[in-house]
């Protein structure tokens, strides 16, 4: 009877050295690289182990963006998850190489073998690399926020989207204007709404040398008060800029909420402006030139 039962132990652990073999087997077909330390073995094995890192590494990190990101607002949680996608695949490189290494592969080798390759893609993705550093300082330090209204290269856009690349904002024209994040950390940047919705902005006007000064700034002050759009509270001021070439230069300051529609506004408030001088007998000159012509004394040489 003992004997029986050891005989079906000995035949039980013969069969699971066979299985075990079998998937030892199994798992060590690949494609094999090199000679000795510097060998390369990519088998079944390390591709199933590779597999089953990234997906517990995805479930891992997919419930530390849910952690950090419960108690957000909106905008914060779009912000922060355009950077956590950056730190994901950093975090999957270095998941990739540790398995690699756990695996018994020299991942020494790889990483020598790539360095040549490394630099050439860091300097043709140089600006790349740029945009997407300066995509993190503008969500990080809230420099940037949809809805804002920047002037870049000349062009004013109202901000509707930001990404870890790029910047999109739309132009007074109706034009969708993409700006890599990279000019908003090495370029001068005109922001007109960072601290406040209010803006400040005039209109100039000449009027003709002889002019009633206190009657053309009650008149632009009353355009200014009919206005719609421009507030009444900061009040609209008139400044008296220069004595020009050819008049005297006047400014109406005012204010508005909405700098997006700023070329509307100007243009109504010049269009009133042209009523009210018209009504008054006030003249807009043009540019004019006094010539004098001398004429030398009769009787004395040309």
């Amino acid at each position: 009877m003992y004997q029986d039962q050891a005989e079906d132990s000995g035949i039980k652990e013969i069969l699971e050295e066979d299985v075990w073999g079998s998937i030892q087997e199994f798992l060590n077909i690949g494609f094999h690289y090199g000679e000795g330390n510097n060998a390369i073995h990519v088998t079944i094995g390390l591709v199933l182990l590779l597999t089953a890192a990234l997906v517990l590494t995805g479930f891992f990190l997919k419930w530390l963006r849910r952690f950090f990101t419960r108690k957000m607002e909106q905008d914060d949680k779009l912000k922060f998850i355009s950077i956590f996608k950056f730190i994901k695949y950093v975090v999957y490189v270095i998941v990739i190489l540790l398995t690699m290494s756990a695996a018994g592969i020299n991942v020494t080798v790889i990483l020598t073998a790539s360095a040549a390759l490394f630099v050439g893609l860091g300097l043709a993705l140089q600006e790349l690399f740029q945009d997407i550093i300066g995509g993190i300082f503008i969500i990080v330090d809230k420099s940037l926020r949809v809805g804002d209204i920047v002037e870049v290269n000349g062009k004013v856009g109202k901000v509707f989207e930001i990404k870890l690349r790029t910047t999109r904002a739309l132009t007074r024209d109706d034009k969708v204007i993409i700006i890599p994040n990279h000019h908003f950390i090495s370029d001068i940047i005109y922001n007109y709404t960072q601290n406040h919705k209010t803006t400040r902005e005039k209109v100039i006007v000449g009027v003709a040398y002889g002019s009633d000064v206190d009657l053309v700034t009650k008149l632009l002050e009353e355009v200014a008060a009919e206005q719609k759009g421009i507030l009444k509270n900061p009040k609209p001021f008139v400044l008296f800029e220069d004595f020009g070439d050819s008049a005297l230069v006047f400014s109406i300051n005012f204010y508005i909420s909405d700098s997006f529609s700023d070329p509307r506004i100007k243009s109504e408030v010049r269009f009133g402006i042209d009523a009210k001088f018209r009504q008054n007998k006030v003249i807009i000159p043009f540019p004019q030139r006094d010539v004098h012509i001398f004429q030398p004394p009769s009787g004395k040489a040309q």
